[in-house]
């Protein structure tokens, strides 16, 4: 036998038992799966849990009021036999609702309408002692109130950041729907940030699926962490049940609102003095703006922050405190929510160019008027829009019957001719018209230069309607 021979022979006999060795291994050895990744997050609280944490704060409130009835036709021959005493009949009404205790000494957090009009309030706890409330303060612009029992030792659930909230997240909502106490249920967040919903002056509500009923309102609404996220305000329903969508003022906002009551009474609220209106991507076109959010100033009052910091008519405000403004519910919360005499960053936009100023919030002297939205409507014809409109000079008589301050200045609409393009782009008898074009109209004489000037179908105009200023694109 050779030396190669007897080489591949040790070879082959190596290599069988190397091969051996390994099946023996791996048919002995206890396998283990491999993590395609590994979870590093805090364990989370089972449902169960959250409700045990979260239940004992979250209080049943009930109301007593005297309600009265509207005379009718036959309380009118009440002197006629049978004698009635109907009119003016009065009778006592109860309703119910739900609080969340903030502070362990007896202030409980609600919603304003839960308490309106109310002469009794009576609570009771999770452990079925019963007391009576004494309102602290309210708050309809928000739908928020504060009242307070003389308990002591009370248990609190901790609140969360609502800023930090995202649709699809888990939340669960508790309160005393039809007065069946301590319920939960649970749902999603729907969205977040939901204005003009035509419940409260300021609103950023939290939309969830997470059923609420009658009963629920005052509530909170709670997440995975066992966190007050929002209180519980309202429904959307056509039936007047539960249909799938419920809103909850968000925590961050509920907290501002609790603690100013607590400490004043009232509700202190930031203002700059400037009224704004939502920026459509027609008007960013016409205003040379390339980002797609923003709201443009149609007002600056003289002497108030915005003012002092330069601010004026057509600038687009983006930015508030390094958070970006897409619609002008957002500023007008962010600027009620900002504390007396703090310092705040603005980033607006005006002419082309981006820029930065700074300014005092002072505080609101009282409520402005608030913004108008007002749709494009459309002639349907490529014509001058301001075709068939007959204007006047303001005079200070006229200023006053139409609302508009005696420093306006601009043509006041006294007719629009039947059939005419001016009549299709919703303008209306009265309307003082302050700018075409971004051009300052102050007499007849501009407007008829102005309109001269027109080539285009559609035309940038500010309107000042009863006291509210804005700009509408008139034409097609």
């Amino acid at each position: 036998m050779t030396k190669r021979k007897v080489a591949l022979i040790i070879l082959a006999f190596l290599f069988g038992c190397l091969t051996g060795i390994t099946i023996f291994y791996l048919k002995t050895t206890p396998r283990h799966s491999i993590p395609i990744y590994r979870d590093i997050a805090e364990p989370v609280k089972s449902f169960a849990e959250i409700v045990k944490t979260v239940s004992p704060s979250v209080v049943n409130i009930s109301t007593t009021r005297t309600v009265q009835n509207p005379p009718t036709l036959e309380d009118l021959f009440e002197f006629l036999p049978p004698y009635g005493n109907s009119q003016g009949k009065k009778w006592k009404e109860t309703s119910m609702g739900s609080g969340v205790i903030v502070s362990p000494d007896g202030y409980i957090l609600t919603n304003y309408h839960v308490i309106e009009q109310a002469e009794e309030i009576k609570v009771t706890l999770y452990d079925r002692r019963a007391f009576r409330a004494s309102l602290v303060g309210a708050d309809p612009k928000t739908d928020l109130a504060v009242i307070k029992i003389d308990a002591k030792d009370l248990p609190v659930a901790s609140w969360g950041n609502s800023d930090n909230l995202q649709v699809g997240d888990f939340v669960l909502a508790i309160g005393n729907p039809y007065g069946l106490t301590h319920t939960v249920t649970m749902g999603i967040i729907s969205a977040t940030g939901r204005a003009d919903v035509g419940i409260a002056d300021y609103e950023d509500f939290i939309q969830t699926d997470a059923a609420i009923n009658p009963g629920n309102s005052g509530g909170p609404l709670v997440n995975i962490k066992g966190e007050i996220i929002g209180i519980n305000t309202a429904i959307f329903s056509r039936t007047g049940g539960y249909q799938g969508i419920g809103f909850a003022v968000p925590s961050n906002m509920a907290r501002i609102i609790k603690d100013s009551l607590i400490k004043e009474g009232k509700v202190i609220r930031g203002w700059i003095g400037i009224m704004v209106q939502d920026l459509t991507a027609e008007l960013a076109e016409r205003f040379d703006l390339k980002e797609s959010y923003g709201v443009i100033i149609t007002d600056v009052t003289k002497q108030s922050p915005a003012y002092k910091a330069g601010l004026r008519r057509g600038d687009i405000i983006l930015e508030y405190d390094g958070k970006k403004i897409t619609e002008s519910a957002i500023l007008r919360n962010l600027v009620a929510q900002s504390k007396i005499g703090s310092i705040m960053n603005l980033k607006f936009f005006r002419e082309g160019q981006i820029y930065t100023t700074s300014l005092t919030i002072a505080q609101l002297p009282s409520e402005p008027v608030q913004e108008l939205k007002i749709l494009k409507k459309s002639t349907g014809k490529a014509e001058n829009p301001l075709k068939g409109l007959s204007v006047v000079d303001l005079d200070p008589s006229m200023a006053k019957q139409i609302g508009a301050d005696p420093d306006d200045r601009g043509v006041v609409v006294y007719k629009i001719e039947p059939g005419s393009p001016a009549e299709n782009t919703g303008l209306k008898k009265g309307d003082l018209i302050m700018e075409i074009e971004r051009q300052r109209i102050m007499s007849v004489s501009d407007f008829q230069k102005a309109v001269q000037k027109i080539s285009r179908p559609d035309i940038l105009v500010l309107i000042n309607r009863g006291g509210k200023k804005f700009y509408v694109i008139l034409g097609s």
